[in-house]
């Protein structure tokens, strides 16, 4: 599923090609995505001009001069991408959207399970009731540590809860958690303010290398220039269960499932 950093690896990609584009046309050719794109979808970005791209947690948003915001979630297989109208669309190239320069913005979506909404506002249901985002200076150890103190959950789900951080996705929080030296199983009460204040930071590195190699591609995710991302180069525990530890190498990393998802990580090395 494509997370915060193939998120902000799309907007970075596309940005250049469509902020201050006017938009002359909108292809709809599935509208049954997660929830299925609206009958007027079209109506509202036709002719407007893209002012800015955005990103709030996983969701890409596109403002336009009418006051309106898209916002796309990319779901568990989707990807954006700039192409231009000489280029076929394939089986899943659900959406395009067509800007007066000739390129226009191709949404790809296997299992449909992304979304397309047009909205007119400062915010939209999806966006209420978020954290902080990760990278902000919002995010801190003494803000982990202070939302921890009541709840008993191990420390992963704490930190991929999206009404604490936004954006911290299953890969990322298994790689946060192992440059921290903190087990993924802790409680999060029972995890001191001093080790918090080195989980926010190992979060922040994590994120922020990820973002600056494109992203981790595993199935799917594409960036916005259609490159896949490399940060899966860099894993030292997600997808390694069984294999040694590159950091004591000696113990043989442990998985377990946390809420469905694969949980990886080093028994001697964390703590």
């Amino acid at each position: 599923m494509p997370e915060l950093p193939e998120v902000e690896t799309t907007r970075r990609g596309i940005a250049p090609h469509v902020e201050g584009q006017r938009i002359v046309n909108v292809i709809v050719r599935d509208r049954r995505l997660r929830w299925p794109i609206t009958q007027d979808f079209e109506r509202h970005l036709s002719q407007a001009i893209i002012i800015q791209t955005r990103r709030r947690a996983k969701y890409l948003l596109i403002d336009l001069d009418s006051g309106a915001t898209v916002m796309i979630h990319l779901g568990m297989s989707g990807s954006l991408r700039m192409t231009t109208a000489n280029e076929l669309p394939r089986k899943h190239d659900h959406v395009d959207v067509v800007l007066e320069s000739g390129m226009l913005l191709r949404y790809h979506d296997p299992r449909r399970f992304g979304s397309m909404h047009c909205f007119v506002g400062q915010s939209h249901a999806l966006l209420e009731h978020l954290g902080p985002e990760p990278l902000s200076a919002d995010f801190t150890g003494e803000y982990l540590f202070q939302q921890s103190r009541k709840r008993g959950s191990a420390v992963k789900l704490f930190i991929m809860d999206a009404k604490i951080v936004v954006g911290v996705g299953n890969i990322y929080a298994n790689e946060a958690l192992f440059m921290a030296g903190i087990r993924p199983d802790r409680p999060a009460n029972g995890i001191s303010k001093k080790r918090y204040m080195a989980l926010a930071e190992s979060i922040k590195a994590v994120l922020a290398n990820a973002i600056e190699v494109g992203g981790t591609t595993l199935r799917d995710f594409v960036g916005g220039d259609g490159k896949a991302g490399y940060f899966a180069q860099s894993l030292q525990v997600y997808g390694r269960g069984g294999d040694r530890c590159k950091r004591c190498k000696v113990t043989r990393l442990r998985e377990i499932r946390q809420s469905s998802r694969a949980t990886v990580y080093c028994t001697r090395c964390q703590r």
